[in-house]
């Protein structure tokens, strides 16, 4: 009976041991077998995570890759953490990117295609957790050889974070003037052709600079028009106007001249500054509709006590009698006051704000609708819900 329980204990605390997270400490592969000489399923990047399945056998591991491959790495390339004594080898044919390029600073590779999902589980029905575009920079550090089978761009072994799209949509960085080329190539009844590659090259754009987005939507706004969709007529007709402001944008010194005057209206009431006190807000406001408390781990706010009214958000000081503004919503009584000539409020067109004030922001395809101005420690976030100015926000930096 004594062995029994030594044999369920030592097997219980090999089982635990066995589960936990071990470090790759060199480029190296996934192998079938207890041999180089055998076949391989993968490339592992310096710092990749994997766990171990086995003990060492004859100097090898049997471990489990971050999507779930299972497979053979030599012993002396795992350890239980990294260190910057550690000897990485090469391998030339990995296709992973070394990390410290301009795009990113760890290893990489970049998405292929556009709108690509990112899934919770190694699976197409799997919940999507990110949709990824032409030209994102990606972190990997395990790239299977099959091109049909998923790489967790997560990086980690946590159901919460994990990531997974399918490896053959994603690769070394698609080249701008290359995709532009093959686009005026095709022929002009290939619609669907047209479109799929116009959608890359207006996603790729974004990731590019902002010279880039008048060439791309030249292109996108053919095929718009070629399948006689309105609303996308529309919407490329908005973002051509974008996209010809951005290319004109003015300078940080520029824009944070003019957004360093910029005020709110509450009620009819200007603030000057973001902060009030919070006597006079109460005469405004009243109670608020809620209070919550948010801790702040920046120390960006003023306390981690927020109000939240339906048309205002603050955070408030009680002990000292003060309130800072965080977000307004825009309707009849609440304007936010760039200068004396530019005062915006809920009847203010998105196409107007970009025709007027469009080389003073910027601008993210993963955020439509939303303009940022910068300040000179933060920025105004500017939201337009059905094509008027819906919301303003105060960003400051950690």
């Amino acid at each position: 009976m004594k062995k029994l329980y030594f044999l369920l204990a030592f097997y219980s605390s090999f089982l635990l041991h066995s589960q936990e997270i071990y470090y790759i400490k060199s480029d190296t592969r996934l192998f079938t077998s207890k041999s180089k000489s055998s076949d391989f399923l993968g490339y592992f990047k310096y710092g990749a995570s994997v766990k171990l399945l086995s003990k060492n056998e004859n100097g090898w591991y049997k471990i489990q890759s971050d999507n779930f491959s299972e497979g053979y790495v030599e012993t002396k390339y795992i350890a239980e953490t990294l260190n910057s004594s550690d000897i990485k080898t090469k391998d030339k044919e990995n296709p992973i990117i070394e990390s410290g390029d301009s795009y990113y600073g760890s290893p990489h590779l970049f998405v292929l295609v556009a709108g690509l999902k990112a899934r919770a589980m190694p699976d197409k029905t799997s919940k999507i957790r990110e949709i990824l575009f032409t030209g994102d920079p990606i972190p990997v550090n395990y790239y299977p050889k099959n091109q049909d089978e998923w790489v967790n761009i997560s990086g980690t072994f946590g159901d919460d974070y994990n990531k997974f799209v399918q490896r053959k949509y994603i690769g070394q960085r698609p080249d701008f003037d290359k995709l532009i080329s093959e686009f005026d190539k095709l022929d002009i009844s290939k619609i669907n052709e047209r479109k799929t590659l116009s959608e890359r090259i207006v996603e790729l754009a974004w990731n590019s600079g902002y010279k880039k987005l008048i060439p791309a939507y030249e292109r996108y706004s053919d095929v718009a028009r070629q399948i006689n969709d309105e609303k996308l007529i529309s919407e490329t007709e908005l973002n051509q106007l974008l996209a010809k402001k951005l290319g004109q944008q003015k300078t940080f010194d520029e824009i944070t001249a003019i957004s360093k005057k910029a005020e709110f209206l509450l009620k009819g009431v200007k603030t000057k500054t973001f902060n009030l006190p919070l006597s006079e807000l109460l005469k405004l406001y009243s109670q608020p509709l809620k209070k919550k408390t948010m801790e702040d781990d920046c120390g960006i706010y003023l306390s981690d006590n927020f109000y939240y009214y339906s048309d205002l958000e603050v955070s408030v000081d009680e002990n000292k009698n003060l309130v800072e503004i965080v977000k307004i919503f825009l309707n009849e009584n609440n304007k936010f006051i760039l200068n004396s000539k530019a005062v915006f409020d809920h009847k203010l067109t998105e196409k107007d704000f970009i025709e007027k004030y469009g080389t003073y922001i910027e601008a993210s395809l993963k955020a439509p609708h939303h303009y940022s101005l910068n300040l000179e420690d933060g920025q105004f976030r500017l939201e337009f819900k059905d094509g008027k100015l819906y919301s303003v926000e105060i960003f400051y930096y950690c």
